[in-house]
């Protein structure tokens, strides 16, 4: 299945049906008054955060949806049937943008959560409303409301605890591979990873976070080279980013210290609140390197990067490191998840109290098997 993070797409909600203007007429009865019923409510365009989809390719062919009209009312006070709802299902995640002013209407960051993108028109009167003492024989009706029509364009940020980040080879497909049972390409040229991949690391039975793996960075990415910065948005909900770097180049001629402080530099150009987030510098294929020189390396790249955060050295070919790694992972997310549970309370308790309660592959295995 191709990975699909944009699309554009027109709704159109149904037309609510006419109203009937009709009088009855049967035996016995020649003037029996008017009796035209009323229009059916025309179908409205609902969206819904579905947790079995991860990509938006459903929208990229099909642009139009159209909801059903409402039936037309007839005599015998008969009412029109409603018209049938739509409802468009996208991954959680999905940011739900009006096309013509590019404002957020929606984020649909809930699994489950059902929003009305576009209401259905209400039917109109029958000629039985209108009757009075002083009009006993109406003879109009009202017509349906339109519906209404809206051009949205669709965005996904995939929904992950923490995001990787790292120039072409560096081996970031390499190590969600070795902690989560997502399968990326690897290969040893650069830009084998074409779109984010995700994958659910376990740390024991009942605790878990979700890792997002996405296409590497070059400098001038902000300018659009490489790949550009299009898939920086899917690391905007993370709370982490692991910055995977290549300690040990083949070619020796590279040097990590340049590449980190340019990714750093992309980062701030393309949004300064995502160089903001908390970020963790791995050094990776330190298989490649003597284990007396291990230390002695990671200290000089520090130095030269002048590096106070968290960092580690793992071989993520061999699995060296990778289990600590994932540990210390765990519980910086279990920290924040405890620090955001309070305020997330509190925004519920306040929402009852005023009576108004809005191609990636998720793989799942026990992390270090």
């Amino acid at each position: 299945m191709r990975f699909i993070d944009e699309a554009v797409i027109e709704i159109r909600a149904g037309d609510g049906g006419n109203g009937s203007a009709s009088f009855r007429r049967e035996k016995f009865l020649p003037k029996g008054g008017p009796d035209g019923g009323d229009g059916g409510r025309g179908g409205s365009v609902y969206g819904m955060a579905d947790v079995n989809l991860n990509t938006l390719v459903d929208y990229r062919y099909k642009r139009l949806f159209r909801a059903g009209r409402g039936e037309n009312g007839r005599g015998a006070d008969c009412y029109g049937k409603s018209g049938d709802d739509v409802e468009l299902r996208f991954p959680p995640g999905t940011l739900v943008f009006d096309a013509d002013t590019d404002e957020l209407v929606f984020d649909l960051a809930t699994p489950g959560e059902r929003v009305l993108l576009a209401r259905g028109g209400q039917g109109g009167l029958g000629n039985l409303h209108f009757k009075s003492s002083v009009n006993r024989a109406p003879k109009y009706a009202t017509p349906g409301e339109e519906g209404e029509q809206r051009r949205l364009r669709l965005e996904l940020k995939v929904l992950a605890d923490v995001g990787l980040l790292g120039m072409p080879n560096a081996g970031k497909s390499t190590f969600i591979r070795a902690v989560s049972a997502a399968r990326p390409k690897v290969a040893d040229y650069p830009f084998t990873t074409l779109h984010p991949n995700l994958g659910v690391v376990r740390e024991g039975t009942d605790r878990s976070f979700v890792i997002a793996d996405i296409p590497g960075l070059i400098e001038g990415a902000a300018e659009g080279a490489g790949l550009g910065h299009q898939f920086l948005r899917h690391l905007a909900r993370t709370e982490l980013l692991l910055h995977i770097v290549d300690a040990a180049p083949l070619d020796g001629m590279t040097d990590p210290v340049s590449e980190v402080r340019a990714l750093a530099k992309e980062l701030r150009k393309y949004d300064p609140a995502l160089a903001q987030k908390p970020r963790w510098l791995v050094f990776n294929k330190l298989d490649m390197v003597p284990a007396e020189e291990r230390d002695a390396l990671c200290q000089s790249l520090l130095k030269r990067l002048r590096w106070n955060d968290p960092w580690f050295a793992i071989s993520a070919l061999a699995g060296e490191g990778c289990a600590e790694l994932t540990a210390r992972i765990m519980r910086h997310v279990e920290e924040r998840r405890a620090a955001a549970q309070p305020a997330n309370e509190c925004v519920e308790n306040d929402a009852r109290m005023i009576g108004t309660i809005n191609h990636v592959n998720v793989d799942d295995r026990g992390a270090g098997t």
